[in-house]
């Protein structure tokens, strides 16, 4: 599977321009990005009503569901993950890279990677997978550190629930590059411009109980600050 955005419920219908079709950049985006903001209805009759969670995520690309699966954890008891077994829910993750500022308040813009996952969610129950996603759900946030940790206790797997959620149907926008200011702004003089937005890790901080140096992998984690990728498409009108 190529192409995103399968079904006219995920294609792109305003700001095409900054549409990206690429599956292999919405790929790039989830691997940037940590954290994804999970949109469920939760309640019964007419006390139900939206909620949108900001969560941990894992990716398999070649996970078992149609076009690779997107998973996040919680507690067995959340309402959110309750109403959303088999339900359809939307997953978004978005990086900020930058503030755009133009000549009027109007063409203000920020400059980002955004995704929007739509699928229907299902909650793991196969012991071998959810060990998996747990595991990756830990890599996602610092690569090689599931392999030093001790393994799960039963309670601690017995009390976490995991959500997968297909990639098969998304949609990807980004922008990138100054403001697109109206002529006769251009032509009346005035700064316009835009600034960079980075991510930055600074240097671990041990526990107070922490023995031994800090590990590679954690140290590594100073290497991991993104910079956009070139996906953007050109601005337009």
């Amino acid at each position: 599977m190529d192409a995103l955005s399968p079904t006219p419920r995920s294609t792109v219908r305003r700001g095409r321009n900054r549409a990206v079709t690429d599956r292999a950049a919405l790929h790039a985006l989830l691997a940037d990005g940590l954290v994804a903001h999970l949109g469920v209805d939760v309640g019964e009759g007419a006390d139900r009503h939206p909620v949108v969670l900001p969560c941990a995520y894992a990716v398999d690309l070649d996970g078992p569901d149609d076009g690779g699966t997107l998973y996040v954890h919680g507690s067995v008891a959340a309402r959110w993950l309750v109403g959303a077994q088999d339900a359809t829910v939307c997953v978004t993750v978005t990086e900020l890279d930058g503030l755009v500022l133009a000549r009027s308040g109007f063409h203000h813009s920020m400059n980002y990677r955004s995704a929007v996952v739509i699928g229907t969610a299902r909650v793991v129950t196969d012991d071998a997978e959810r060990a998996r996603a747990l595991d990756a759900i830990v890599d996602h946030m610092a690569p090689g550190r599931s392999a030093t940790l001790r393994p799960a206790t039963r309670k601690e797997l017995a009390a976490t629930a995991v959500l997968a959620v297909p990639l098969r149907e998304a949609s990807m926008k980004a922008r990138g590059g100054g403001p697109v200011d109206d002529p006769a702004d251009v032509a009346a003089g005035g700064w316009a411009g835009h600034v960079p937005v980075r991510r930055t890790i600074g240097a671990a901080v041990p526990d107070a109980d922490a023995r031994g140096p800090v590990p590679a992998h954690v140290v590594a984690l100073g290497g991991l600050s993104p910079q956009p990728r070139e996906v953007v498409p050109a601005p337009a009108r």
